[in-house]
């Protein structure tokens, strides 16, 4: 129970004589890193353009840094773990502004469907950039974040998992879509190394798996799903307690609603309307996250998660002021990793293969001895 409950928060691997055995030993990239860049710059493009239409959204602008009291900066997990970079600001101001570095868009996206005057079915999408500093940095985790962080307006009947679902879908024939572009493009990535991307994907909530693999934690759990089920899932219900006590995962407890019942299965009530898309990564032969998203809390579903996770004093913050008032709209949003989409499509082994970050002399080391190099 002691990994389960390790297990929960604080993403990585967390230690890089582990991470060595985990890289794989015959890799070889398929484009250089001109070519590389070129790839990423068009499945960029063609997502944005494609998601956009698909979900009947807008690009807008998205902030960078926000001021601590608004109370809109997204603290990932709800145990407190991984908190924003900050720093005062305002020159001359005799009580300087506390500026928070985001961790992502979240919260600040539902806020804005109001500022941008977006109607039922219309959202915005946009290309942020965040600073996630207590990530252990490896392979597939970076203090540098890239996503696509988009938010929809939805009517209180949409609130439920078929309307989820078919949300997903879209989203997957996106990326899927984006992938099949890039091999047209360029030839050298339609190799027999690596299986095509998977046509579909199939849908789990969190309490089945468990049910799969009970013994095991979140991670394996994950893995052992992605390599004997399916390579590509939307894991439903993430961060209601499950049937061994523990949440699949930590989530915060302001954005994402994890507590709404929605199906009785055996005799037991599920919950959650929520989750996050994961595939079987071939090159690492690792679990790869894509994507956490979800249908978003009402002000009474979040007051019963900020109780659940001991953060009522939230409440008087001006972003969840906001949804007590009813000052903006029921929504659904997630956020889709760039340089993860960008890994997964190009068949890197590394994300300082398509983006640029800083990464410890340790791993970098690792990564040259398996002929993986990122770019500085």
């Amino acid at each position: 129970m002691a990994d389960k409950k390790a297990d929960l928060a604080g993403p990585g691997i967390g230690n890089y004589d582990e991470l060595a055995k985990e890289l794989p030993d015959d890799y070889e990239a398929l484009l250089p890193p001109k070519e590389r860049m070129r790839a990423v710059h068009l499945i960029k493009n063609y997502i944005e353009e494609n998601l956009c239409s698909e979900l009947n959204l807008q690009m807008v602008r998205v902030p960078l840094i926000v001021d601590r009291e608004s109370g809109v900066n997204d603290y990932l997990d709800r145990d407190g773990s991984r908190t924003p970079v900050e720093f005062r600001c305002g020159l001359g101001l005799e009580k300087p502004i506390t500026a928070q570095v985001v961790q992502a868009a979240t919260k600040w996206k539902r806020m804005a469907l109001t500022q941008f005057h977006c109607g039922v079915g219309e959202g915005i999408c946009t290309d942020m950039r965040a600073v996630r500093k207590d990530y252990f940095l490896d392979h597939d985790h970076s203090s540098y974040v890239d996503q696509w962080d988009w938010e929809r307006t939805i009517r209180p009947q949409d609130r439920n998992l078929d309307f989820l679902k078919d949300i997903v879908r879209k989203l997957w024939k996106v990326i899927l879509g984006a992938g099949k572009m890039a091999r047209e493009e360029f030839p050298a990535l339609r190799t027999d190394k690596y299986p095509d991307f998977p046509d579909e994907l199939e849908f789990i909530h969190a309490e089945d798996m468990l049910a799969l693999y009970p013994d095991l934690p979140r991670k394996q759990r994950e893995t052992r799903t992605l390599k004997e089920k399916a390579p590509a899932l939307f894991i439903i219900g993430i961060g209601w307690p499950l049937k061994d006590g523990y949440p699949h995962e930590m989530r915060a407890a302001d954005y994402d609603d994890w507590v709404t019942e929605t199906i009785v299965k055996n005799g037991e009530q599920y919950h959650g309307i929520n989750g996050d898309i994961l595939v079987w990564n071939p090159v690492t032969r690792r679990r790869h996250e894509l994507s956490s998203m979800g249908i978003r809390v009402t002000k009474d579903t979040m007051k019963i998660q900020l109780k659940m996770s001991g953060q009522e004093d939230f409440l008087k913050l001006p972003y969840h002021q906001a949804i007590l008032n009813d000052k903006i709209p029921l929504s659904i949003g997630g956020g889709i990793g760039q340089s993860r989409t960008f890994m997964y499509l190009l068949r890197t082994a590394h994300l300082g293969e398509v983006e640029i970050s800083v990464w410890p002399e340790v791993l970098k080391d690792i990564c040259a001895e398996k002929n993986i190099h990122v770019l500085e």
